[in-house]
């Protein structure tokens, strides 16, 4: 591996953590009050969305370091060699399965943020309502649930590779220890994810 390789890899690395993985919690904790009713959602919603300065932050926190981890692990995808024929262990299907979220999610991502986001700036509100209306198709509910499950996913078994590549679980011990915590935590955030979606149902 080049250098500069190991650098970005590095860098794609960190990002996936701070700061999408943070937002990518923060965000279904939002779409989370969803399940305590129209109100709450629309309260929490707007907070978020009239935070000052918020529209440097979207770009510095939200959307450059996510167009980078995007568009560098599509690299790494498909320059990747999974090895599930040869070696059909737990952690090599997970390495095949990171990759496969990683593309499903570029996809998902994109869709997302043109419902919302981009639909926001040409002047649509961000609400309760906007997502009920997109949610009242059977195919989006699918679409949406396997948008969520795949970023819960990628981010939980990212998480565990973070802690390898960054030296902090390097025994065997330690790694199996963080394999189940991360399990734990994609449990946690799928189901806070797919009840927000129901709640929009």
């Amino acid at each position: 591996m080049r250098d500069s390789d190991f650098g970005l890899r590095r860098l794609h690395s960190l990002l996936g953590i701070i700061p999408i993985g943070l937002f990518l919690t923060q965000h279904l904790i939002i779409n989370h009050f969803a399940t305590q009713g129209v109100e709450a959602f629309n309260k929490a919603s707007d907070f978020m969305g009239n935070l000052p300065f918020v529209l440097w932050l979207e770009w510095i926190v939200i959307y450059i370091p996510l167009m980078f981890h995007a568009f560098f692990g599509l690299y790494i995808a498909f320059t990747a060699k999974p090895n599930t024929n040869r070696y059909g262990t737990y952690r090599n299907w997970m390495f095949l399965l990171q990759r496969i979220t990683g593309v499903i999610l570029v996809v998902f991502i994109a869709w997302h943020i043109w419902q919302t986001r981009i639909q926001k700036a040409l002047g649509a509100d961000v609400n309760f309502d906007m997502m009920a209306d997109i949610l009242a198709n059977p195919f989006m509910i699918a679409f949406y649930v396997l948008g969520v499950i795949s970023a819960t996913f990628h981010f939980a078994n990212g998480f565990w590779s973070f802690l390898v590549t960054w030296g902090i679980t390097q025994s065997p011990r330690s790694q199996r220890l963080s394999t189940y915590v991360m399990m734990g935590l994609f449990l946690v955030l799928s189901v806070i994810g797919i009840r927000a979606i129901f709640a929009f149902v």
